[in-house]
């Protein structure tokens, strides 16, 4: 595939409600879709940094730096075969794995593309369609966060994420189980505690939770496996797992039992099964994390939860449940069995509303 032209939309689209975690909240996301043209076709890729460094320290400024002045030259204008031909190519390029990543989902799409082959065939994924869930963001009040996870429960979706941050876990949680017995649910701290702070986490072993993903900071790995064996539950890893060989010592050190998998934070795709591979061989289930994105990596997300070991839910959701209006003429649904079908058709298997692209654009970068 030889590499012609690339344009980076930087976009801001409005979010349905603010979504509040515990390092901030937000009521717009920020993004870069990427559109790569190769003979005639476009692909598309994602790269999920948003405009603050919360989440993560890659922002849309990084990439907008990264993108155009270090990974786009080493492709533009030469033939690339595949998703490994690609990430030999920037592997000299220290990390930025979220810029590296939304470029590698373009490649995917134009491979699958030009070979007629969806992405989830690609990966080797099974399934048609996926469970998957919703995560829910801190409320105003443990009764508010209720009446939020029972709207949802009527929309029908049948597990639930909550975010949790000190002073405001515990309570929100017991609220939740003891109105919803039977829901299998979840929490998610985005790393808000210490290993001292922690202990307060522990009465959460007795709300029978799926697992309690992120406690400590998101660059370490020691202090999550002195933590897990204070557990019953499953702690997992998120932000820590920013490559396959940190999966490999998270599983080593007893830091986790489970591994939230998310394509951008890991560098891209490849990696994705790398991890997936790995976790399988030794029993550990994973999971998609999400990140509000749009249909484009909605789409990529699909495809890789559609692999054998994404054994419990994903955050992937709905496209009305963040978006009334998307930047794909694809709009997926939630069907009455918490799933969501994966797209067949070729590569991401889904195709850009132009006009609704340019609602939203800040800025477009055409290169060269």
């Amino acid at each position: 595939m030889k590499i012609d032209q690339i344009t980076l939309h930087h976009l801001r689209m409005k979010l349905q409600a603010p979504f509040a975690t515990s390092f901030g909240s937000i009521d717009t996301r920020d993004c870069i879709l990427i559109e790569i043209n190769s003979k005639g076709l476009s692909g598309w890729g994602e790269c999920v940094a948003d405009r603050d460094p919360g989440y993560a320290w890659e922002t849309c400024g990084t990439a907008r730096h990264i993108l155009p002045d270090f990974l786009i030259p080493e492709i533009m204008g030469k033939d690339i075969q595949d998703a490994f031909d690609f990430q030999q190519r920037v592997a000299h390029v220290r990390g930025h794995q979220m810029a590296k990543a939304g470029l590698e989902m373009a490649i995917w799409d134009l491979q699958g593309q030009a070979q007629g082959l969806s992405l989830r065939d690609l990966l080797g994924g099974r399934r048609t369609r996926v469970d998957v869930g919703v995560s829910v963001g801190l409320q105003e009040s443990p009764e508010a966060l209720v009446r939020t996870v029972e709207e949802y429960l009527s929309q029908g979706y049948r597990r639930v994420k909550l975010k949790i941050k000190p002073g405001r876990d515990v309570g929100d949680v017991r609220a939740v189980r003891e109105q919803f017995p039977d829901l299998r649910l979840q929490v998610d701290a985005n790393s808000a505690y210490s290993l001292d702070t922690a202990a307060a986490l522990l009465p959460l072993d007795d709300f029978d939770l799926l697992l309690i993903e992120q406690p400590l900071a998101e660059d370490d790995l020691w202090d999550h496996s002195q933590l897990q064996k204070q557990f019953r539950t499953p702690l997992c890893l998120d932000e820590s797992i920013t490559a396959p060989r940190h999966a490999r010592q998270a599983l080593e050190m007893g830091a986790c039992r489970i591994v939230n998998i998310k394509q951008g934070r890991v560098g891209g795709l490849l990696n994705v099964v790398h991890i997936h591979d790995l976790c399988q061989a030794q029993g550990v289930p994973v999971w998609c994390g999400g990140m509000l994105e749009t249909g484009v990596g909605r789409a990529a997300n699909l495809a890789l939860a559609s692999l054998p070991n994404f054994s419990l839910p994903g955050d992937i959701s709905a496209t009305d449940r963040y978006y009334a209006e998307d930047i794909t003429n694809e709009v997926f649904t939630l069907n009455a069995d918490s799933t969501i079908d994966v797209p067949d058709g070729p590569g991401l298997g889904v195709s850009i509303d132009r006009r609704a692209l340019e609602s939203v654009t800040l800025k477009r970068l055409e290169l060269p």
